[in-house]
């Protein structure tokens, strides 16, 4: 990898994620800004930064989404780019595009592959339409129950009524026959609409018990992509991951070489740079379908940053400035043993109440196979006002065996007192039997009590 011509870059984020971004700029030699609110003006990425300058106060819309307030701070502090992370704007179209017009280089998609991304439906039609498998749906948004009828009598029940801005879980609902439709169909338009500003829906294919399996992507701007493997993402809690790994123990080799050759022609076809993830849903044949493109880095990119080698974010970087893949890759990719990453979170690991509140005492795990992503410390305070991502715990061996025992070890070894946090759930999870076979779905929660439940994970 050749140095970045980006004298300085403003991060567009907090807590793990910003000193991860902070990181590779100062591998490549570049400046760093960091933005933070008045509730993070003693975080880690402040600390870290060469420079940084508050935005506004703890609420997330008046400072992390305040589209005038970031541009202003790149301007005043005459950054040249900016990486906005994941969460936040890192997916926001308007925010990209303000970006160039201000000079300032967004690190990611253009706004018109974030925006055609964006919209579920859209994105479904070009992936479609580039030869990726998708589920038995609606063709695009439904404006009337009755044409969401005409769709399910078409292909059957069960079914799920989506958010086509959405995400998450939000604005989502099974249907699992005629009658339900109408109550279903009012009620997931209302929560699109509450949370995206966008009423539209889509139906789809309801797989009841599925698997969760993403393709991590890299694509330049001269038409060069390369497909970086796989991760399992089925451990989830209402829609919300617990726990990845790569590669996955359920994806058969020639499924996987297939999947990874069409993807590098769809993301050729609809002009994708930087990085991004393709989500599928794996049905109990072993077939996968395509769910949606995510136009940024995902919060779980460690595991494959363990099994390849290659640093994901320096990657991005590169590729905003300009450089082709050859440069940023270096020579072929090759994959090495097995990756897992667990989010540890400030929740109660049996009710999952949030759990925010000051950290009076703090052990990070170490050791051959170890690494924490996390911007916690002792006195450090994880704030209500944001995500309750305390750390992520990632561990990588040989094989999935020893990478499983890897993670056993170092969640025993993972000390955060002061608040609670999913380190007791994860611990019961990663001596599950079925864990341990790799036999699961997204019901597998389910087993671990009523509150880890909910609907068929999908994110």
């Amino acid at each position: 990898m050749r140095s970045s011509p980006f004298k300085k870059v403003l991060v567009a984020n907090r807590g793990e994620i910003a000193l991860r971004v902070i990181c590779a700029c100062k591998e490549l030699g570049i400046r760093t800004v960091a933005v933070y609110s008045e509730a993070d003006r003693y975080s880690l990425h402040v600390r870290f930064a060469d420079e940084a300058i508050c935005i506004g106060p703890a609420k997330s819309t008046r400072s992390y989404l305040d589209i005038p307030a970031v541009i202003s701070a790149a301007e005043i502090t005459d950054a040249d780019a900016l990486h906005p992370g994941y969460g936040f704007l890192s997916e926001n179209a308007r925010f990209a595009d303000v970006c160039e017009v201000s000079g300032i280089r967004f690190i990611g998609p253009s706004p018109e592959v974030i925006r055609l991304m964006g919209v579920k439906e859209r994105a479904r039609a070009a992936m479609k339409a580039a030869g990726v498998p998708i589920l038995p749906g609606s063709d695009g948004v439904l404006e009337t129950c009755d044409e969401a009828l005409e769709v399910a009598e078409r292909i059957g029940y069960p079914l799920i009524i989506k958010a086509s801005a959405g995400g998450g879980g939000r604005g989502m609902r099974i249907v699992n026959g005629a009658a339900d439709m109408p109550a279903q169909f009012a009620q997931a338009r209302q929560e699109a609409q509450a949370a995206f500003g966008c009423p539209d829906v889509y139906l789809e294919k309801y797989i009841q018990a599925p698997r969760h399996i993403e393709f991590q992507v890299l694509a330049d701007g001269q038409g060069h992509v390369e497909v970086l493997g796989e991760r399992e993402c089925t451990i989830q809690r209402r829609h919300q991951k617990l726990i990845e790994e790569s590669p996955s123990p359920s994806l058969r080799p020639e499924l996987r070489s297939r999947v990874s050759a069409t993807l590098r022609e769809a993301v050729k076809a609809v002009g994708y740079t930087n990085a991004g993830t393709v989500e599928f849903l794996m049905d109990e044949a072993g077939d996968l379908y395509f769910i949606e493109v995510n136009a940024r880095i995902q919060v779980e990119h460690p595991v494959t940053e363990m099994v390849t080698g290659l640093d994901l974010v320096k990657a991005q970087i590169l590729i905003a400035a300009g450089c082709p893949l050859s440069e940023v890759l270096d020579g072929p990719v090759t994959f090495s043993g097995h990756s897992i990453e667990c989010r540890i979170n400030a929740e109660h690991p049996e009710t999952f109440a949030p759990s925010p509140g000051r950290i009076t005492a703090l052990n990070l795990p170490g050791g051959i196979g170890v690494r924490v992503d996390t911007a916690a410390y002792v006195d450090g305070v994880i704030s209500p006002f944001y995500d309750s991502l305390v750390a992520k715990l990632v561990t990588k061996g040989r094989d999935r065996l020893e990478a499983v025992r890897r993670m056993q070890r170092a969640l025993e070894m993972f000390v955060v007192e002061g608040i609670h946090t999913s380190i007791p759930l994860q611990r019961r999870i990663l001596a599950d039997p079925d864990f341990l076979s790799g036999d699961f779905d997204t019901n597998f929660i389910k087993r671990f009590g009523p509150a880890a439940g909910g609907n068929a994970a999908r994110s």
